[in-house]
C-alpha cells in the first residue's frame, strides 16, 4: 500500500474518533479513554505526514550524491 493512501485512510479513522469524541461530549459523558483513542491515529498521521513532507529533500540529497 502506498504511504499516501495509508495516510488518507488513517485520516478517516482519526476523523471518526474525533466525531465519536464530540458525540460523547454532547451526551454529557466526558470519557478520558475516548479522548486518548484519537491520539493513536493522530500520531500515525504525524509520522506519515512528516515522511511525505521530507521525502523530496531525501531524494534530492540522494540524487546529488549519485
Amino acid at each position: 500500500m502506498n504511504i499516501r493512501q495509508f495516510h488518507r485512510w488513517t485520516s478517516m479513522v482519526f476523523m471518526l474518533t474525533v466525531v465519536a469524541n464530540f458525540i460523547g461530549l454532547a451526551m454529557g459523558r466526558q470519557e478520558t479513554w475516548l479522548g486518548l483513542v484519537a491520539l493513536a491515529p493522530l500520531i500515525v498521521l504525524m509520522v506519515t505526514g512528516t515522511w511525505m513532507f521530507a521525502r523530496p529533500w531525501f531524494q534530492r540529497r540522494r540524487e546529488a550524491k549519485a
